[in-house]
């Protein structure tokens, strides 16, 4: 994308990978063409909770389980990660994974649509929130999202340069795909133009926004 591929190389053959069980299951969802998050995206990520330690962890976006397992080993024993998928292969590939990892008592998967979930969740309840769904919902989700986010707490949200394109005038996208064009770069705008929020959107991986929700004055 905007990284030249070299340095991507160079990048992720300096990576000491994920322990033995996470790795396993990261390559079997490449195997499977299951898009989990790119390896500077993971890097990122666990350097990220290792630095904030967050106790409460919201993930949108489950699918095998990968990302969920990995900020569980980053964040401390203290943390508690709640996760939501709603494509039922993948729920039931993220539980038999659970079982394989032993967090049963540190992640709770909660089943369906995130539209329905994200609006019964607890205000101010999550220290960090990790966005890895559907592009073309981020923004209608964005109040739930920030509803459920404490004062000082962090927004992560993944893949919202798209390739690059999101940079593109909408009369160089595909008539298929403006929708989801236009709606992530409203997103972008609102994350970066709110006054209650410090966004910087960021080159790594497939682009990463990263939002810190102020604290009340």
């Amino acid at each position: 994308m905007i990284v030249l591929p070299r340095v991507t190389e160079y990048l992720d053959a300096l990576d000491p990978g994920d322990r033995e069980m996470l790795e396993e299951i990261r390559n079997e969802a490449l195997r499977d063409r299951i898009p989990i998050i790119r390896r500077e995206t993971a890097r990122f990520l666990r350097t990220m909770l290792t630095l904030l330690r967050p106790k409460e962890i919201l993930e949108v976006g489950a699918a095998v389980g990968y990302s969920a397992f990995l900020m569980a080993d980053a964040s401390g024993e203290d943390s508690r990660i709640t996760t939501i998928e709603s494509f039922a292969p993948r729920i039931a590939k993220a539980r038999r994974n659970l079982e394989r990892v032993g967090m049963n008592g540190r992640i709770t998967l909660l089943e369906g649509d995130a539209g329905r979930i994200l609006p019964e969740l607890l205000p101010e309840r999550y220290d960090f929130i990790f966005m890895d769904a559907a592009k073309g919902q981020y923004l209608g989700w964005l109040p739930y999202l920030l509803s459920c986010l404490k004062p000082g707490g962090v927004l992560l949200s993944d893949n919202v340069l798209q390739e690059g394109s999101i940079a593109e005038s909408r009369y160089a996208i595909g008539r298929r795909d403006r929708t989801i064009h236009e709606r992530m770069r409203e997103y972008l705008y609102r994350l970066t133009h709110t006054e209650e929020l410090e966004t910087s959107v960021l080159t790594v991986g497939d682009g990463l926004a990263m939002t810190v929700k102020k604290e009340k004055s």
